[in-house]
């Protein structure tokens, strides 16, 4: 019984081995080697299509289109002759407005305050009173103004003296004199009213005797 000898196989398989990588290696290098010429030959005329691209003047604009033809006008127009229609004018009426003018009213009259007459002493009423002995031994004379409040019915309601003579005496014999006296009362438009009277009383030497 006889064996075979392995290595002869283990020769056959590292020379298929080594022969796979040289294929690898070869194939990868033609890969890489192709595709670098492919780029470097694509690429040189597209570099130059851009530049040229780029470097090339904008085309000219277009014309722009002409102007529209414009219509022919028309005519100028013409009036027609005027014609003259005289149309006679009659005027309006002239109207006349009439105002009458009211009289102004007459200005009424003022009416005429109420007559007033002041109390009065009655004629022969007063007696003259005797001249008082002191007085006419002090050689004492003046006048007496005395204000007296009458009645409607001429009664002396309060009296008192205005001024005196400068003489009691003198002022007290005048004011007893003058209370005897009877007086008609103030009237106002005729009737009896309630009023004032002053009265003068004068005392005189002369007149003693």
């Amino acid at each position: 019984m006889s064996y075979a000898d392995p290595r002869p196989s283990a020769s056959r398989l590292t020379g298929l081995i080594v022969t796979v990588a040289l294929h690898i290696v070869l194939i990868y290098a033609l890969i890489h080697g192709l595709a670098r010429q492919i780029v470097e030959a694509v690429r040189a005329p597209l570099e130059t299509k851009i530049i040229e691209e780029i470097k090339a003047p904008p085309p000219d604009k277009a014309p722009p289109p002409p102007p529209p033809k414009l219509a022919t006008p028309p005519p100028p127009f013409i009036p027609p002759p005027e014609v003259n229609i005289q149309v006679s004018v009659q005027q309006a009426p002239a109207i006349t407005v009439v105002t009458s003018v009211a009289p102004p009213p007459a200005p009424l009259a003022p009416t005429p305050p109420p007559q007033v007459i002041q109390a009065q002493t009655i004629a022969d009423s007063c007696e003259k009173p005797p001249y008082p002995a002191g007085s006419r031994r002090a050689n004492e004379e003046g006048d007496v103004r005395v204000r007296l409040l009458i009645d409607v019915n001429g009664t002396v309601l309060e009296s008192k003296i205005e001024r005196s003579s400068g003489y009691r005496r003198l002022d007290q014999a005048a004011m007893e004199a003058l209370l005897q006296c009877k007086y008609r009362p103030t009237t106002v438009g005729g009737r009896p009213e309630r009023g004032w009277v002053t009265k003068v009383y004068a005392w005189r030497l002369r007149d003693a005797d």
